[in-house]
């Protein structure tokens, strides 16, 4: 059971070598990262998936040409939350992994019907935890009533979710111990986490390449 980060910003995005945030990854309890714009590897023991990162602007033809194309090469493919019915018309998509983003949509870009379409297509959901470490008052309140709505839809229709620190350098990366203490100020508990953690583990082959549209 591998226990994942699901996303990180190296260089050159990020102020960290892949090589540095993979070694600290594994002196946090991490076995693998999901990186940006960084080829597969594996360093200290940690595996690095290679990812891509797509903005929310591009329009849905470009979206499914990026999905085929991942689809085709064993790719792990993240996109970023919209609207409702951007939400639905990626969670329809076959070869979608992950659905990231959703603290910074509004609460009705994703209901209990995408979060049913999410269940039943085994799209995962992203849980930021950048925005609970970083954010202060007011705008980190936003973040919490979002995801306290997220959870009340996970506990109904039983999606799956992965967990993020989408860290730009070693200082922005948490433990294993530190992931679990976030999550529960959201209200997941001890195994809803492991899960989330091992869960892109049970979605990518050992040798596939990895990558992240968001």
């Amino acid at each position: 059971m591998k226990i994942t980060d699901a996303c990180v910003h190296p260089r050159p995005s990020g102020d960290s070598s892949v090589r540095r945030m993979a070694l600290e990854a594994h002196e946090l309890g991490f076995d693998s990262l999901i990186a940006i714009d960084t080829p597969a590897c594996e360093y200290g023991g940690v595996e690095v998936f290679s990812g891509v990162e797509i903005p929310l602007a591009p329009t849905q033809q470009e979206v499914t040409s990026t999905v085929k194309h991942s689809r085709e090469t064993g790719a792990f493919v993240l996109v970023q939350a919209g609207d409702n019915g951007r939400n639905r018309m990626v969670l329809g998509m076959r070869g979608v992994h992950v659905l990231a983003g959703i603290h910074d949509t509004d609460r009705y870009a994703f209901d209990h019907v995408t979060a049913k379409m999410a269940a039943d297509n085994g799209v995962a959901i992203d849980i930021s935890l950048a925005p609970l470490i970083s954010e202060r008052e007011v705008p980190r309140q936003r973040v919490l009533d979002r995801y306290y709505d997220l959870m009340l839809l996970y506990r109904r229709f039983e999606f799956p979710l992965v967990i993020s620190s989408h860290a730009r350098s070693v200082l922005e990366m948490r433990s294993v111990r530190e992931f679990s203490a976030l999550a529960s100020v959201i209200g997941l508990d001890i195994p809803d986490v492991e899960k989330a953690l091992a869960y892109t583990g049970g979605i990518q082959s050992p040798h596939s390449p990895v990558r992240v549209i968001q």
